[in-house]
């Protein structure tokens, strides 16, 4: 298949399953007859197509013992050849210095639907800019959108923040108020860089105290947002956060949020979206490299809208606390697939984290395929971290009394239907696996399939129904290797 909006003028990107229960040696890609590439992963994208022209795309898998396998064929088409209105015919001036809102802005309420807003080489300073339906924001190569970091740049406008609506700081990139209309077909594409002076943007809007952090890029109320190749660094706060938006495609996107004086610095928070793709990109993250969120608490229960249908696939993680759901995930988080991600230096593959209060559920949950290898011992355990693979039900809880029973009602989370699979850790942080369910809530069908862990502390869990082990191997370095309460 090829995810929603992943098809510009002179590109395709396509995903495809693995074939369960076979080990593949290779996948071969067809564009018609034309063998193009062969690859290890499950994702590819087409370059250099021609606009408006129909293309049959087909894959086949080597697998050992039986015949190539292959795949349904699908047909589908590039974009039509777009206007393309390059800022600088509005006024943009490329010195780093000439504060280029206004021109921007112009460009880009000019542009006619299905055009393209070209950033051409040089560095633009700009405050906040608001994109639009069917529109292309392309930044070519050593283009940068600076962001000012003059908090007077950034409106204040209400959009949830840390799962609740609230006075933000505008983002650099962000979608207006729809009004109950809905935006759609945003792309935002090229091999340039958005950068948002995050480190002098944090310190003055603290100082300054009109609202809440901003973000680097906030899109919401889409349906239809592809963020392709490019650069995003240094957000004041988390940096790519898509809001109640419907098919959002993320590829081969370069994150990097780990600077001086960042703090909450995520990298990408889907948060009550669905139909979220995000692959072959990079992510170095001050905090969680991706977040699943849905809302907090009473508020997020009351718009009680998921996120649901994520396939994160072929991604490098390089710091940070790797794929994490939650712990704002009140609308419910379900039907997620973590696959083939590499965590080198990392402090987590998973952090899966719904603490009382926040009600609703996490559940149809999968991580496969993947490995971490941490040699940064900057991070210990604690109520913010307890592991390489863990569930908590206390996030946040210095010293939890994992035996006190609480009432049960619709703040209790429930989590359930998470597996663990073909995975590969080696951390000098904290445990190797943590499992710690609530009495009330205990943490429902956990599996662990093939799993080799090595931590400083091994495998920790409490409070879980049906768990379930089929070749696991865990050993701690210092400490005991297993140590289950109330496991089932």
């Amino acid at each position: 298949m090829s995810p929603p909006s992943a098809q510009t003028a002179d590109s395709i990107a396509i995903l495809w399953n693995k074939p369960a229960g076979l080990s593949v040696e290779g996948y071969d890609v067809y564009l018609g007859s034309a063998l193009v590439t062969t690859t290890k992963f499950t994702d590819y994208t087409f370059q250099g197509l021609g606009a408006g022209k129909k293309y049959e795309i087909s894959v086949r898998a080597h697998v050992k013992g039986p015949a190539p396998l292959q795949s349904n064929t699908i047909r589908i088409a590039t974009s039509s050849q777009p206007q393309i209105v390059d800022i600088t015919k509005h006024g943009a001036v490329a010195d780093g210095r000439t504060l280029n809102t206004r021109a921007i802005q112009a460009t880009i309420d000019a542009c006619s639907a299905g055009g393209v807003v070209r950033v051409p080489a040089g560095v633009f300073l700009t405050g906040a800019i608001f994109l639009k339906s069917d529109l292309t924001l392309q930044l070519d190569k050593d283009a940068v959108l600076q962001g000012s970091s003059n908090p007077n740049d950034y409106p204040v406008m209400n959009y949830r923040a840390e799962g609740r609506e609230k006075p933000c700081y505008a983002s650099l990139i962000n979608t207006r108020d729809s009004k109950g209309s809905r935006w759609r077909n945003i792309v935002i594409t090229g091999s340039g860089t958005i950068d948002g002076s995050g480190v002098a943007l944090r310190r003055n809007e603290l100082k300054e105290k009109a609202a809440e952090r901003g973000c680097l890029i906030c899109i919401r109320n889409t349906d239809g947002l592809y963020l392709q190749g490019i650069t995003i660094q240094q957000s004041p706060f988390w940096c790519v956060h898509p809001i109640y938006c419907s098919g959002v495609t993320i590829n081969g996107v370069s994150i990097f949020t780990k600077y001086p004086g960042i703090v909450n610095g995520d990298g990408i928070d889907p948060d009550s979206c669905r139909d979220v793709f995000i692959f072959n990109s990079h992510i170095a993250s001050e905090d969680d490299c991706i977040s699943l969120k849905s809302g907090r608490d009473a508020e997020g229960r009351a718009v009680g809208v998921p996120t649901e249908n994520v396939r994160i696939s072929h991604c490098l993680f390089t710091s940070g606390f790797g794929v994490a759901m939650g712990s704002e995930m009140a609308g419910g988080l379900r039907n997620v697939l973590v696959e083939d991600c590499v965590f080198k230096d990392a402090f987590s593959v998973a952090s899966v984290k719904a603490p009382r209060g926040r009600g609703s559920f996490i559940e149809n949950v999968t991580y496969r395929d993947c490995t971490l290898t941490n040699q940064n011992q900057a991070i210990k355990d604690s109520q913010w971290f307890r592991g390489a693979l863990y569930v908590d039900q206390y996030y946040g809880i210095a010293e939890p009394d994992l035996s006190e029973t609480m009432p049960r009602d619709e703040s209790t989370p429930v989590i359930r239907n998470v597996i663990f699979q073909n995975i590969m850790i080696d951390t000098v942080g904290g445990n190797a696996i943590y499992l710690a369910g609530l009495p009330e809530s205990p943490l429902e069908n956990i599996r662990l399939d093939n799993v080799t862990a090595i931590g400083v502390h091994g495998f920790t869990a409490y409070n879980v129904r049906a768990l379930t082990l089929d070749n696991v191997s865990v050993e701690a370095r210092d400490g005991h290797a297993m140590h289950f309460v109330n496991v089932k």
